[in-house]
């Protein structure tokens, strides 16, 4: 008799060819796909060059992805990206994504097929655990680690103990899966799940698109998540169909498996949640938010919310308005196919005739790098992850988060505020 074990834990015995692990135990397993983008693959690709071994250890399951300064923005980004397409074409990696065909790592895997249900995957990037949502464990590694698994195709884990998020009820419009998460992350904190998997069950799940439930796994590590991850159910399997054709394996969590905390959350009951600065886990919804918060700059895109969905929504929101005066609007697509979907569904043209910018897919501003940074004394609404302290520019600027919803209905109104 097998002890029981959680979805995370399963797959982790699985590719670590155990018949069962518990948390807080050390091994070694296969993986699945090694991704790196323009920043972190270059340390690791210096890490190999120590290496006696420097072949890597499969041209197919490596994933190198340049989107956070590209194009490129300046000398040193071109030199990081000329650094790791030497390497891709060295190596023959098959699946590296340059200018005309990348798009935001964590938006591009999914949409290109190359992670898939019971996976274990591995990223150079802490959003690396987006991947949950498709039922595979994914987590954001250092580049050494990185280095490490290119050569050997395996990595070192602790495995994790759990929290369950039961997921009950429907949501009421323009609640979406940002609103979900900063919920989450405001009811338990940045480090409430601290190295521990954020496991999402429940029958409301079935009302969360795909793109919600990419969001919320994206921001598990905004809670100190080591992954987040959602049960495969047919919305599941029909996108794998659709983007994939690799197989893939569906795992369950036991009915006995042990979780350290459980929580249930009533999407009937939650409404748009506006993250302060400069810690994620500082919620209001914006019904709590007395006081008129002006804003200089609102960007829709990242990682976390430049999908169609979130670009669908904010179209809704934008058409046949405008943009505040003295607001900077930035839509940024998260992928080529997503930018051309948008295209041929007219979202772009209603975006430029509110006032917005549309910019190639990128990272750019989340991360301070570029396409809308921040000065002294300015105030940005983003559907980024993150707000800390000179995030997304000068130290004395801030960072609110929100939904595409809210985001594009600031826009408007110049000041921080929800769709009616």
């Amino acid at each position: 008799m097998s002890k029981p074990m959680t979805m995370t834990q399963k797959i982790l015995a699985a590719h670590a060819g155990l018949p069962y692990v518990e948390a807080g135990q050390l091994i070694e397993a296969d993986l699945d796909l090694v991704l790196g983008n323009d920043i972190t693959s270059p340390v690791a690709i210096r890490e190999m060059d120590k290496m006696k071994n420097k072949d890597v250890f499969d041209k197919d399951k490596i994933a190198l992805v340049m989107d956070h300064f590209i194009p490129n923005k300046d000398i040193k980004s071109a030199e990081n990206c000329k650094c790791v397409r030497e390497f891709a074409c060295a190596h023959e990696i098959t699946n590296y994504f340059d200018v005309g065909q990348m798009g935001i790592e964590h938006a591009l895997l999914p949409e290109k097929g190359l992670t898939v249900a019971g996976d274990a995957i591995i990223g150079a990037d802490s959003h690396t655990c987006t991947y949950g949502a498709l039922g595979a464990f994914s987590t954001g590694v250092g580049s050494t680690d990185m280095a490490a698994g290119m050569a050997t195709g395996k990595a070192w884990f602790k495995v994790p103990s759990a929290i369950r998020f039961n997921i009950t009820g429907k949501p009421a419009k323009w609640i979406s899966g940002k609103d979900v998460i900063l919920h989450i992350i405001g009811m338990i904190g940045v480090d409430g799940a601290l190295y521990r998997s954020m496991e999402f069950t429940g029958d409301g799940i079935k009302h969360l698109t795909m793109d919600d439930r990419f969001t919320i796994a994206n921001m598990a590590i905004e809670a100190g998540g080591k992954n987040g991850i959602f049960p495969v159910d047919s919305l599941t399997e029909e996108y794998l169909k659709e983007h994939s054709s690799r197989p893939y394996k569906i795992y369950k969590a036991d009915d006995d498996a042990m979780y350290d905390e459980e929580y249930t959350i009533d999407l009937s009951k939650l409404k748009p949640t506006v993250s302060f600065p400069h810690l994620p886990e500082n919620t209001k919804t914006v019904d709590e938010i007395n006081e008129t918060i002006k804003i200089d700059q609102a960007v829709i895109g990242s990682c976390t919310n430049g999908r169609l969905d979130d670009l669908r929504i904010a179209a809704d929101i934008l058409k046949d308005r405008k943009v505040a005066q003295g607001v900077r609007c930035i839509i940024i697509p998260a992928t080529q196919a997503i930018y051309l979907k948008a295209m041929e569904e007219g979202l772009l043209k209603i975006f430029i005739e509110s006032g917005a910018v549309v910019s190639t897919p990128t990272c750019g501003p989340c991360l301070g790098g570029y396409m809308g940074i921040l000065a002294a004394g300015e105030r940005c609404i983003s559907t980024t992850n993150r707000n800390f302290v000179g995030r997304m520019g000068h130290v004395d600027s801030e960072v609110y988060l929100a939904s595409p919803a809210v985001a594009a209905e600031s826009a408007v109104k110049g000041y921080i505020c929800a769709p009616q």
